[in-house]
């Protein structure tokens, strides 16, 4: 699946740009102009990112579903077989992972992507509960955040591992150069800063709160889906 994934990613990146280079030029021009101004800001924040190489920051400001994406590309470029589950009622994923010939997943992963604060002891409460469900053996929680010292300690009782953004840049340094860059390119592609929907998976927009002026991504369904997202890394600019 996370094949696919990366596939259909670089498919949708490279055919529309292929299709414009084969326009007149002042079709493709008018087409570039015709961009909104949610496109120019999100072209304007990928740019403040060296996309050719890895870094924390660029981890601690991925939108968490292409984290989650990533998170499953990686364990596929180690051998695995990724299967995703949309289960949890957040919106966020359990990538089981499989090993070669096997026919069931040995090992959930949980995925925190751009948090503030350090992970606590919760999502390895609920990553535990997860491979019970599963009848799982490991379990492993990434995030690019850190955590805190009691989640470390419940996460060698309970056999999962943690691996923090500075542990998932030295794993995703020390892959293969093509294998590392392949999911640097996947990463990056496209719009990889604006949080995802949990609800309806389409990218939110910037709003501003009436009251206090606080910056914070809405749904664009909104009134219909009133899914709010506040991060310190994803803040509107």
């Amino acid at each position: 699946m996370a094949r696919e994934i990366v596939r259909g990613a670089f498919a949708a990146v490279f055919l529309p740009l292929s299709w414009v280079a084969g326009l007149p030029r002042a079709t493709a021009v008018l087409l570039r102009r015709a961009r909104s101004p949610e496109e120019r800001n999100a072209s304007a924040a990928r740019a403040k990112f060296n996309s050719a190489s890895w870094s924390l920051e660029l981890l601690k400001h991925l939108d968490w579903r292409r984290f989650e994406e990533l998170c499953a590309a990686y364990f596929e470029a180690l051998g695995f077989t990724a299967e995703v589950s949309h289960s949890r009622a957040d919106g966020a994923v359990d990538i089981g992972l499989c090993a070669a010939g096997a026919h069931k997943a040995a090992t959930i992963v949980h995925c925190q992507p751009w948090n503030a604060y350090r992970v606590g002891i919760k999502p390895v409460r609920e990553l535990r509960a997860a491979m019970t469900s599963a009848g799982a053996v490991e379990g492993v929680l990434v995030t690019s955040s850190r955590f805190t010292q009691e989640a470390v300690v419940f996460a060698a009782k309970e056999n999962v591992q943690l691996i923090d953004g500075a542990d998932l840049l030295a794993k995703l340094a020390a892959l293969p150069p093509q294998k590392s860059l392949g999911l640097l390119e996947f990463a990056t592609q496209g719009d990889f800063l604006t949080p995802t929907c949990p609800r309806c998976s389409i990218k939110m927009a910037s709003r501003k709160s009436t009251h206090e002026g606080r910056k914070f991504w809405g749904c664009p369904n909104y009134p219909r889906c009133k899914q709010t997202l506040y991060s310190s890394a994803n803040a509107p600019a």
